[in-house]
């Protein structure tokens, strides 16, 4: 099954300094059959207004991964933890027992961020943040990990669940396969571009909710930019 989520009719709210687009529900936006896809809970579609952000507040049992598509995020918390994410680089803040942390663009110019937040495996472990670059080129044609808690991913940020966040990106023409495996499920958006997946037509930001196909095969209709989750059901 792939099923299509358009941009257009994602959830979401306009608070001026913050465009957020909901893909599952989330504050002030709910849908009983959008609660999550397997250990995913949320997709946050962001566009952060130039010097603005999200000041300090908690999280607690949750691997929250972001993935910066233009401009650059600032992340400080309580642990001492502080630094810059720019376009094409991703962060993993590991919410364990506790962390309270806060997150601004500093820059002159918007910001957009897709936030996943995935459920981990266990509860109550000690919090941690961490970022790392993916420089673009690298992930050409494939789907390469970003952020992992699986065997064989050792060049991804880690997380404390059975899932991975995968980048891909392909030239108009170009197609990249990804094997799900059996029982998995998977969830792709496009951050640029328009492609076909199955047959299936997805245009830049929309979603596709994967599930019951061992794999699939992704083909650009434009140059594109992809992001995927891989979970456990």
């Amino acid at each position: 099954m792939i099923e299509r989520r358009p941009f257009a009719e994602l959830g979401g709210a306009n608070h001026g300094w913050l465009d957020a687009k909901h893909h599952f529900s989330f504050a002030g936006y709910h849908d009983a059959a959008r609660m999550g896809w397997g250990a995913l809970r949320v997709w946050n579609d962001d566009t952060i207004a130039a010097g603005t952000g999200f000041p300090p507040h908690a999280h607690a049992d949750m691997e929250i991964i972001t993935y910066v598509r233009e401009g650059a995020i600032t992340h400080q918390d309580n642990l001492g933890n502080k630094g810059r994410t720019e376009a094409g680089d991703v962060q993993v803040m590991s919410a364990g027992s506790g962390v309270r942390h806060s997150e601004y663009n500093h820059e002159s110019v918007m910001t957009k961020i897709f936030q996943i937040w995935i459920i981990p495996d266990g509860r109550g472990q000690p919090p941690s943040w961490g970022a790392k670059p993916f420089p673009k080129g690298d992930r050409s044609g494939q789907f390469v990990a970003l952020a992992s808690g699986m065997p064989g991913d050792e060049d991804a940020l880690p997380i404390r669940a059975n899932a991975r966040v995968l980048g891909a990106t392909l030239k108009a023409g170009e197609s990249a396969e990804y094997r799900l495996g059996k029982g998995r499920c998977g969830y792709l958006v496009t951050a640029s571009g328009e492609v076909e997946i199955e047959g299936v037509h997805l245009d830049a930001r929309d979603g596709a909710a994967i599930r019951d196909v061992s794999r699939f095969r992704v083909t650009a209709k434009s140059d594109a930019e992809l992001v995927l989750v891989d979970s456990a059901p």
